[in-house]
């Protein structure tokens, strides 16, 4: 396929393909290219799915929730993820898609599109069929405490104890705990609460996840050399510390207090699937969680100190991904932030109503959230992005 002069083109490939209404399927095929400026947006492959009569078709069951609650959703065109690759270089397309139960047709769609004097060479195209994917079953957990008692930060951690505890008697993989937790109420200055990480706090969360077989996020205060850092940390259920989050959008408050922000947005893999990071005010951006989900995380933890949970609400439902928050906010103040796990639709799934609880959901990782009038919005997201938010 190629253009001419201009970015005005759009053109496609397609051709049609027999499937099993309910049947899974696993789509390939490999481009290569050039002279494609921004391949992410100029070069795309797509899956519709027909009846018999070559018309869409809907989606079995209605919404649960979201903004279309009770709406059976169309089921949309699918759009499989690019593995990348430099120009002249091969890379695929491909996703394993389940086909909605009145389809009978895929309509698989190649194009090259908004690139001037482009050229692709598509190879190797194909829709099989596979097994059924195992669900991805992960239980998610959050703490809502308020750590008063002592006024040192070895005082901190130890009044988490019951409640990783109490998390793990229900399963949960893994448990959120809030933000600087080794701060709050201390009466000192953040940056006599900084440690090394690794460092006391996260050796004694350490062998609290060993002893329980669960992930924990903490949120503490770092120091290296002279710099200290407001961090969340991922200690994994072999004790180890797996990744550190150190945060990027600093509020006036802490930037007064000394603190020196992170550049990055790591990405963490667990044995359940693709865990990300962000820290209370990184919140009120946008940028943030995007980044993230940009990364592939599945679940972004948060430990809050407050915020607004619409913000909340939209970082959860903007890049379908599941946030779980564990903030210091009191929940009879319904317009403040909340202890609780939000789904791909920015709902609240599970809320922690009183202190010294828990909040806990589980939710299956492998299930795709399909928009009215907007499909699996999160497979459109590596395409549509600002081109200013790199990977």
């Amino acid at each position: 396929m190629e253009t001419g002069e201009g970015e005005h083109w759009i053109g496609f490939w397609q051709c049609l393909v027999p499937v099993k209404g309910g049947q899974y399927y696993h789509f390939e095929a490999w481009r290569t290219f050039t002279h494609v400026h921004e391949p992410r947006r100029s070069v795309v492959a797509r899956v519709i799915w027909l009846d018999e009569n070559g018309k869409s078709v809907t989606w079995e069951k209605p919404a649960k929730r979201g903004y279309a609650k009770g709406v059976i959703p169309v089921a949309e065109p699918e759009y499989p993820a690019d593995s990348g690759g430099a120009s002249g270089d091969w890379g695929r397309f491909e996703a394993n898609l389940r086909a909605p139960q009145k389809a009978r047709l895929a309509k698989i769609e190649l194009y090259l599109q908004w690139a001037s004097r482009a050229r692709v060479q598509w190879d190797q195209i194909s829709l099989k069929e596979i097994p059924a994917p195992a669900p991805r079953r992960v239980r998610l957990a959050t703490a809502h405490l308020q750590p008063k008692e002592g006024s040192n930060p070895q005082d901190k951690p130890p009044q988490f104890a019951a409640l990783i505890a109490k998390a793990a008697t229900r399963k949960a993989d893994l448990i959120v705990l809030p933000e600087t937790l080794t701060y709050y109420g201390t009466g000192k200055k953040m940056h006599e609460c900084a440690e090394p990480i690794p460092g006391p706090s996260t050796e004694y969360f350490g062998r609290l996840a060993v002893k329980h077989d669960l992930y924990i996020v903490a949120g503490l205060l770092e120091r290296e050399g002279p710099a200290v850092y407001n961090v969340a940390v991922l200690i994994s259920p072999n004790g180890k510390v797996i990744g550190k989050y150190r945060k990027v959008t600093l509020p006036r408050g802490e930037i007064e207090a000394g603190i020196t922000p992170g550049r990055d947005y790591p990405v963490f893999e667990t044995r359940f699937g693709k865990v990300g990071m962000m820290i209370c005010y990184d919140g009120f951006f946008p940028e943030v969680a995007r980044a993230l989900a940009i990364q592939g995380a599945e679940v972004i933890v948060w430990p809050v100190w407050g915020c607004n949970p619409l913000l909340a609400s939209a970082r959860a439902c903007e890049n379908h991904v599941y946030v779980v928050s564990s903030t210091y906010t009191d929940a009879s103040k319904h317009d403040w932030m909340i202890s609780g796990i939000y789904d791909h639709h920015g709902d609240v799934l599970s809320q922690a109503d009183t202190w010294g609880e828990i909040a806990i959901t589980e939710v299956d990782l492998n299930e795709h959230a399909h928009w009215n009038s907007l499909g699996d919005f999160k497979a459109q997201i590596p395409a549509h992005r600002p081109a200013s938010l790199k990977e």
